[in-house]
């Protein structure tokens, strides 16, 4: 039974290989627009935002005394951005929206990424590291897979429809997809811990450090 495992995940790889790769490139699109934004903002505007960064820094110690809602906060989040994705491929026209969320999320690491390491040099990069990485070892693969497989899931119900084959449509891949997705909500709760006991944490660390 696991070599037909296997060999099912090896084909679905095979057929399926141009929109994983088109996913990651708009993901690689989004950092690097993210990055460039930073470079195109004007002192005042980067004042305006440092002035807000300071503000969270002082409300560190606050946040590391309520992880349990960092946690709550954050399971939410990433289970309300999954139940998007869901929905956007079962609708068939949902295939923009999903590149859109998948681009704006790539934008926004980039952007936070270009914007520590641009005011703060190597100091920012270890803030960004500590504040960015930790959760999204977990959250960028699970964002990218599952807006592959909902990109894929609408494609064929895309083509079932133009084709006139939607009624011979089985309920095998829907509960497939349907498992898929409540296994990526289980990754983003392990995300979600660690977002919310590590990271905080961490981030704590990074500032005494940067304020030095």
């Amino acid at each position: 039974m696991r070599s037909t495992y296997n060999r099912e995940f090896f084909k679905h790889l095979q057929n399926h290989h141009l929109s994983y790769f088109f996913i990651c490139i708009l993901f690689l699109m989004g950092l690097i627009f993210g990055a460039i934004i930073v470079i195109t903002m004007h002192f005042s505007q980067k004042q305006d935002l440092l002035f807000y960064f300071n503000q969270y820094i002082s409300q560190i110690d606050r946040a590391l005394a309520s992880s349990h809602e960092l946690f709550k906060t954050a399971l939410l989040t990433h289970v309300q951005y999954l139940l998007i994705f869901f929905l956007l491929g079962l609708s068939i026209i949902g295939l923009p929206a999903i590149w859109i969320m998948i681009f704006v999320k790539g934008t926004f690491i980039g952007f936070s990424v270009g914007f520590f390491v641009n005011q703060y040099g190597i100091r920012g990069l270890l803030l960004s590291t500590a504040a960015i990485l930790p959760q999204n070892l977990i959250v960028i693969p699970v964002y990218l897979l599952a807006g592959a497989i909902a990109m894929i899931f609408s494609s064929q119900l895309l083509k079932r429809l133009l084709a006139r084959r939607l009624s011979r449509f089985t309920f095998q891949p829907f509960v497939q997809y349907c498992l898929i997705f409540i296994g990526f909500c289980f990754l983003s709760a392990i995300a979600a811990l660690i977002e919310s006991y590590v990271t905080t944490y961490l981030i704590e660390q990074a500032t005494n450090y940067i304020t030095l």
